[in-house]
């Protein structure tokens, strides 16, 4: 097989890459293997299904994501700032991969909410258990921002840090669908709507 010790990782490289650049479940294991430069046969040494690549995967990929999002939102930055910088990292990731790929990829997570979840509910409920976490975060930096002062109570709730989750997702789509990550310019404007708070109070 040839540099068998990262193979599993060359596997998961490989899954977390179509994950973002082409319809996942048109992939087969030959594909996957091809592209990770391991053999077919030795796929089923690391994975016992292309679902559990998938999970694998799907884990690999927001653990890399939710290192990003703690070193934003867990520093020492006003609230508001730090969310902030998170909605504007996610369009920046965008634009790298549109430089890169030649297109706006989307969110990995997001492509196999859209793709998978109906089809597979494995996969469905580990999508809802890393979204829940996200919205977490989020709520959690609102939550600061409030007991600091800078926001309203009132918009520092679990329903709206769901709502601003589910705008940066919405608006990463439309970016993708566009191949237009200027899309994503005018999404942290949205976001201090939602949280009524005035753009000046942010700066």
């Amino acid at each position: 097989m040839g540099r068998t010790s990262n193979a599993r990782q060359r596997l998961l490289d490989a899954a977390c890459e179509l994950m973002l650049t082409r319809s996942f479940g048109a992939v087969g294991v030959a594909d996957i293997c091809a592209r990770a430069d391991v053999r077919k046969g030795s796929f089923y040494y690391f994975f016992e299904s292309k679902q559990a690549l998938t999970l694998a995967a799907i884990d690999a990929h927001w653990q890399r994501q939710r290192e990003g999002w703690l070193a934003i939102l867990q520093t020492a930055h006003p609230a508001l700032d730090r969310l902030r910088r998170l909605i504007e990292e996610t369009a920046a990731t965008q634009r790298v991969a549109q430089e890169a790929l030649g297109m706006v990829s989307g969110c990995a997570l997001a492509n196999l909410a859209l793709e998978l979840s109906t089809q597979d509910h494995v996969v469905q409920a580990r999508l809802q258990e890393i979204f829940a976490e996200q919205i977490a975060l989020v709520e959690g930096t609102l939550q600061n921002a409030a007991a600091a002062g800078t926001l309203a109570a009132a918009s520092a709730t679990h329903a709206v840090a769901r709502a601003i989750v589910a705008q940066m997702e919405g608006m990463v789509l439309f970016a993708k669908l566009g191949n237009d990550p200027d899309v994503l310019d005018d999404l942290w404007r949205q976001t201090l709507r939602l949280l009524q708070v005035a753009e000046a109070v942010s700066a």
